[in-house]
Parts: C-alpha cells; sequence; structure tokens
C-alpha cells in the first residue's frame, strides 16, 4: 500500500487518502479510535474505484497515521479537522458516510455545509454518545479523575474516554431538538448492537428534519456492521445514492 498523503492543520499532519474520480466525492468519517483503513472504508473505497467516483479518506489527529496524541482529542476538534478536509480538498457535491461516532460529525458537517453535502449515511451513527453512552457513576469519574477507562472489545488497550471530549461532545449534542439537515439521511444499524442502542437510530430517524430519512435495521447485526452481507447492505445503499452519478 502507497503511503497516505498529509494535509497541515494548526500545526498538525492529518493523514489522508483521496482518489481522483467524478462527482459526487464520498467522504468516509471513521469512528473513535478507529481510522481510514478499516473494512468499511476499504470496501467503500473500492466501490468508488469500480465506479469511478472520486473518495476522500481521512485519519482523525492522534489515530491512524495522523500526527497527535489520541487523548488530546475531541469532538469539536475532529469535527473542525473534518471541515478542514472537506473545504481544502473536495469540491461540487459531497456524499459523507459516517461510521458509529464519525455518523455524528457527518451530521454535523451536513448543518455546517449544507451546500457541498448532498447525502449522509450513518452506519451504526452513534449522535450524543457523550450523553447515552455513560452511566451517572461513570460521567462523575470523568468529572474527578479526567479520565476513564473501560474494557476494550477489539483488543488488548483499554477504551479510554478524556475529560476533555466527553466535554466537547457533551457542547455538540444533537437529538435534544431537531437536526437541521435537510439532505436525504440513509442509517443503517444492528438490531443487535450492544454499543449503540437501535433506539438511538430511531430517535435519529426522527429527529434529522429532512423528509426523506430511511433506516435499514439488520437483523442480529453488531456494532461493526462488517460482515460480508452488511457490508454489501452498506454498498448498496451508497450505490443507490449516487446511482445517477454512475
Amino acid at each position: 500500500m502507497t503511503e497516505p498523503l498529509y494535509l497541515d492543520f494548526n500545526g498538525t499532519r492529518l493523514a489522508y487518502r483521496l482518489r481522483d474520480g467524478r462527482s459526487p466525492t464520498l467522504m468516509f468519517l471513521p469512528g473513535y479510535a478507529s481510522d481510514m483503513e478499516g473494512t468499511k472504508a476499504l470496501a467503500i473505497d473500492a466501490f468508488a474505484e469500480q465506479s469511478g467516483l472520486a473518495m476522500l479518506r481521512l485519519d482523525y489527529s492522534g489515530t491512524g497515521s495522523s500526527e497527535g496524541e489520541f487523548e488530546q482529542g475531541t469532538l469539536g476538534g475532529w469535527l473542525d479537522e473534518a471541515l478542514h478536509f472537506l473545504d481544502a480538498l473536495t469540491s461540487g457535491p459531497v456524499v459523507l458516510v459516517g461510521s458509529s461516532m464519525g455518523g455524528w460529525i457527518a451530521l454535523h458537517l451536513a448543518k455546517e455545509r449544507p451546500e457541498r453535502v448532498s447525502f449522509v449515511v450513518g452506519i451504526a451513527a452513534a449522535p450524543d454518545f457523550t450523553d447515552w453512552g455513560f452511566t451517572d457513576a461513570e460521567k462523575e469519574a470523568l468529572r474527578e479523575n479526567g479520565r476513564l477507562e473501560q474494557p476494550n472489545p477489539y483488543g488488548p488497550n483499554p477504551y479510554i474516554t478524556t475529560r476533555a471530549f466527553w466535554g466537547s461532545g457533551e457542547a455538540l449534542r444533537l437529538l435534544d431538538g431537531p437536526i437541521a439537515v435537510d439532505c436525504p439521511v440513509r442509517l443503517i444499524h444492528g438490531a443487535a448492537d450492544e454499543e449503540v442502542p437501535v433506539d438511538v437510530a430511531m430517535k435519529t430517524l426522527r429527529m434529522v428534519r429532512s423528509g426523506d430519512v430511511h433506516l435499514t435495521v439488520l437483523k442480529g447485526g453488531g456494532h461493526r456492521l462488517s460482515e460480508r452481507h452488511e457490508i454489501e447492505t452498506i454498498l448498496r445503499t451508497v450505490a443507490g445514492l449516487v446511482g445517477d452519478a454512475l
């Protein structure tokens, strides 16, 4: 695999991969502590290559191949980075594909750049997980200790949340009222997702202002949605949105 490219943002080198192609540009937004080389990102990139579409993948600061310390990252900071990537490296219409936390960031991007974002696809989207994703005791521990370590179901290293990230997420909550996104939105969620309950997807469906919002619930699907049939559902969804360009 070739080395990633880098974009400077506030003195930090941020890694990305940009595939040339026709419009609209697919832009993949990873989840928390994830990166642009995951199964779903690579599958969508392969789809873009086969379809002749432009595609942008990125690593937030402190993740993947980007510079920075992960524990210094905040939702607001990573949102600003994603906005910078969108503005600096893409032109014309963009289709945002956000996984987990990336789905939360995608909704904010659609609010911030309504003239650029044509569609949003949320894969196990997790808006407001700093609210519903922590118990009162865990929130109190974050306030008192500044960080929280939890078991990581995907690897040996603990799942770390900092007070700075948690506070930033609380300031950027979306589900307390209508979400001012008017483009078509497609949500894909696993019925057996233990990290982001399907009720979160249902609430997102209700709160997005657009009249063109669909939710696909995959029976037996967990949070990662990386099984073959799950990837195929994601790709069919993206293909359906960009069909006129193919």
